[in-house]
């Protein structure tokens, strides 16, 4: 009677199981369906049915599903991102433009510590520069040479004339040669000094051809206001020693020695003092621009340079009896006292217009 029931049993048992079986068959159909991974641990504590719960929470579907939900906005702090990262990536394309030598643009030009470049600015490679630079100074050799090849037919006149003109009593006063090449050196010594003259503003219309893409607009102003300055100051220094200065020395040279010897004027250091009291006197000039240049640039005050003024009038002296090549003193003094009375003139100008 017993096997009887427990044979009865038996079957309601399998009864009782084959729809569990069925159920877990149909749920891992389901997460199949679904792209999960069937069998995943879906036969554990399924009487409560907490672990399909957990499992549906971890579904990938619902994953995706939040992912999605938060896209928008991670799509947009990715975009904000890339948008400030473009600049940058513009800025350096722009500057490896500007490496291969192609002509940046207003907004692309930016120098090594960052700053904007004048919208003129084109980056070139290195020999290109180099290139330029030697065809610019080509042009200035080219101008100085041929003014020099056409003075030097003509030095045996130019050094006439400077004798005639500088020298007391030129007819009695003649030129001596203590050397067999004074004369050739001293024609191109004179024929060089013209090429110089001629050379010079030739080299500072190149310098400022040279640089012009490179500078800002003040700066061109103020290039072509300070330069051409210079070569007026320096033109007006040349004059004031040729026709002062130069004629005051000799005159003097010819007075100090007539009482116990007469002079003999020697061609090449009679030359030589010429040309250095002329470039002298042309520096010399300078110092009212340089004054200006230094107030400008808030490197002194005029009462800073009145209360200095003795240190000034030293230093005048010094550089005067040092850079000289006059051992009687003469050459020094005017040139001292013509440098203080460019420096006093430029305080009183300051001065008088309130600056």
């Amino acid at each position: 009677m017993d096997d009887d029931d427990r044979a009865s049993d038996e079957p309601s048992d399998a009864e009782d199981l084959s729809p569990s079986v069925e159920s877990r068959k149909s749920t891992a159909l389901d997460d199949e369906a679904l792209g999960g991974n069937p069998g995943s641990g879906d036969g554990e504590n399924d009487e409560d049915g907490e672990h399909d719960d957990s499992g549906d929470s971890e579904d990938p579907s619902d994953r995706d599903d939040s992912g999605d939900a938060d896209d928008p906005d991670d799509g947009d702090e990715s975009d904000a991102e890339d948008s400030d990262e473009d600049p940058d990536a513009e800025d350096s394309a722009g500057d490896a433009a500007g490496d291969g030598g192609t002509p940046a643009t207003a907004g692309d030009v930016e120098d090594v510590g960052g700053i904007q470049g004048p919208e003129t600015d084109e980056e070139m490679p290195l020999a290109e520069h180099i290139e330029e630079m030697m065809r610019r100074l080509a042009v200035v050799f080219l101008f100085g040479g041929l003014a020099t090849l056409v003075a030097v037919t003509e030095s045996t006149e130019l050094i006439n004339y400077f004798w005639g003109y500088h020298i007391p009593a030129p007819l009695e006063n003649r030129p001596r040669l203590y050397g067999p090449l004074e004369l050739p050196l001293t024609r191109l010594k004179v024929a060089g000094l013209a090429g110089v003259v001629v050379g010079l503003p030739a080299f500072v219309y190149q310098t400022y051809r040279f640089m012009k893409p490179g500078l800002y607009e003040n700066e061109r102003r103020y290039y072509l206001a300070a330069v051409p300055t210079s070569l007026i100051l320096g033109g007006i220094g040349i004059a004031f020693a040729h026709f002062l200065v130069l004629p005051a020395i000799f005159s003097y040279f010819t007075t100090y020695t007539s009482d116990a010897a007469t002079i003999a004027f020697g061609l090449a250091e009679t030359f030589n003092l010429i040309v250095i009291m002329l470039a002298f006197m042309a520096i010399v000039f300078q110092i009212p621009l340089f004054i200006m240049l230094a107030i400008m640039m808030n490197l002194v005050t005029r009462l800073w340079l009145e209360d200095k003024r003795l240190i000034f009038w030293g230093s005048f002296l010094g550089i005067a009896f040092l850079f000289s090549p006059d051992p009687t003193g003469m050459a020094p003094i005017i040139v001292t006292l013509t440098m203080i009375a460019l420096f006093e003139g430029t305080l009183a100008i300051l001065r008088w217009t309130g600056n």
